[in-house]
């Protein structure tokens, strides 16, 4: 009989709390605490009650203490194994859920039927954690020894490319432009050029959204939500859009993060969010860098006096003092909070990282927790950061990009696709003893994720807790 399959993935941190996944017919409940779980079910035509009946629904509930906290689901064509209406639809439609004192991070991968090796399963990730906004006063809190640390000794989550949490400044940047242009935006992200020479000039247009949203869309939330899932790293990567780009752009004429020469956040929302997030959380610390890495020489670099003018503007009113390098090295817990140096900027700092264009294309993971397994055998020493990235590129695989441009909508994005199926390897081997090998070190240390999630939060609170003992 015909059927799809769907892989369910959950990580609960938030007690008394479950998450029910069903399809027609069967039910899987999970419940236990700080343990990643996958499961699988099938959306089976023989279960949906008539012969001639091929869809049925998806779902999954999340409750606590009987309370149900959110119902997500999407109905599955068993026969074709496409998605006919839903919640889940759409990445767009699948922001985190702040209620009551809980955060649900979830995604949905519309899974075709195995091409290149993505999977040929739905895949279905969910995470439910406590509100992280106050995480660093909770293993912190004022006048406590571990106050008395030094800062460098935390462990930071981080949200990869936090720029590409939108397409709102990239359909603004291609509304305008023409297929030359466009063609030479996209051809700056890695993997887009194996695709631009297979499709007319007069499909450019048509399929450059999906273009962005499989290779350069990283995140799906807000920054204020990801700060308060618990994230206190950034990378940012601010410079003006490409200069054949701005003569056709209504975008302002000012900095963006830029994803090759695809703007992503203006950098003075960023700086604004983070600089709001500090003044409502008094005791929290957030570090963000300043790196140009693969942006394109015609997308020009600030000056050092237009970053000083966009972090002024966005601490007035405030008592927000910024940090440096130095500060982060050398102060403590505590004489950060004395001193306000709540925000610590820095840039293009000589740190270490398991990232390898190599190791991180892959599809399952495997490949990303041999390389972590090895430097954990012989750890960083003398950097000032050490970056451990959980986010899989499988936009570096030829076929996977082919396919995945090509045959696909927004919620056929690679990276939605190696999300979940790499976070339950890299972030458990995170928790034991390799990430406590790699953080045994001085030096302060980000756990960096594709679509930021509180699982990966949860492993970097942990080993900061294990650090400031």
């Amino acid at each position: 009989m015909p059927s799809k399959g769907i892989q369910c993935y959950a990580y609960i941190g938030a007690p008394g709390c479950q998450v029910e996944f069903s399809v027609p017919k069967t039910t899987i409940n999970k419940h236990d605490l700080n343990n990643w779980t996958q499961d699988h079910l099938e959306v089976d035509q023989k279960n949906l009650g008539s012969l001639f009946h091929y869809t049925g629904r998806f779902s999954f509930r999340v409750s606590r203490d009987g309370r149900e906290l959110t119902n997500q689901w999407v109905e599955v064509n068993s026969l074709t194994g496409d998605l006919e209406d839903g919640t889940m639809k759409d990445m767009q439609q699948t922001p985190s859920i702040l209620t009551e004192d809980v955060i649900i991070t979830y995604s949905f991968y519309d899974a075709g039927p195995g091409v290149a090796g993505l999977p040929k399963q739905h895949q279905c990730a969910v995470s439910v954690t406590p509100n992280h906004s106050d995480w660093i006063r909770d293993v912190a809190p004022i006048d406590s020894p571990q106050a008395d640390k030094p800062f460098h000794r935390m462990v930071l989550p981080s949200s990869h490319d936090i720029g590409m949490n939108s397409m709102t400044t990239s359909k603004a940047m291609l509304h305008n432009a023409g297929t030359n242009i466009i063609k030479m935006a996209l051809g700056t992200l890695p993997g887009a050029f194996r695709v631009l020479d297979k499709v007319s000039d007069s499909a450019i247009n048509a399929i450059a959204p999906n273009i962005i949203y499989g290779l350069a869309i990283t995140q799906k939330d807000s920054l204020s939500t990801i700060l308060a899932i618990g994230a206190r790293y950034f990378e940012f990567r601010p410079a003006h859009c490409h200069r054949e780009m701005q003569k056709v752009s209504p975008l302002p004429d000012t900095l963006y993060f830029q994803h090759g020469a695809i703007p992503g956040m203006p950098y003075a929302e960023f700086l604004h969010d983070i600089v709001q997030f500090l003044n409502n959380h008094r005791e929290e610390i957030v570090v963000a860098q300043l790196r140009w890495d693969g942006v394109p020489g015609d997308c020009p670099r600030p000056s050092d006096q237009e970053l000083s003018e966009h972090l002024d503007k966005a601490r007035e009113g405030t008592d927000i003092q910024v940090g440096n390098l130095d500060d982060m090295r050398n102060k403590t817990i505590k004489q950060l909070r004395q001193d306000r140096q709540r925000l610590i900027l820095i840039r293009e700092v000589d740190q270490a990282s398991n990232y390898d264009d190599k190791a991180n294309a892959t599809l399952d993971g495997a490949t990303i927790v041999t390389a972590l397994d090895n430097m954990s055998g012989n750890p960083p020493r003398g950097k000032p950061l050490i970056l451990l990235q959980c986010q899989a590129t499988a936009t570096n695989i030829p076929d996977v990009i082919a396919y995945s441009v090509l045959s696909s909508d927004v919620s056929t994005s690679p990276l939605l696709a190696t999300k979940p199926i790499c976070d339950i390897k890299t972030l458990p081997t995170l928790r034991g003893d390799v990430g406590k090998s790699l953080t045994r070190e001085d030096g302060a240390v980000a756990i960096m994720n594709d679509f930021f999630e509180g699982g990966t939060a949860e492993v970097a609170i942990g080993l900061s807790r294990d650090r400031l003992r």
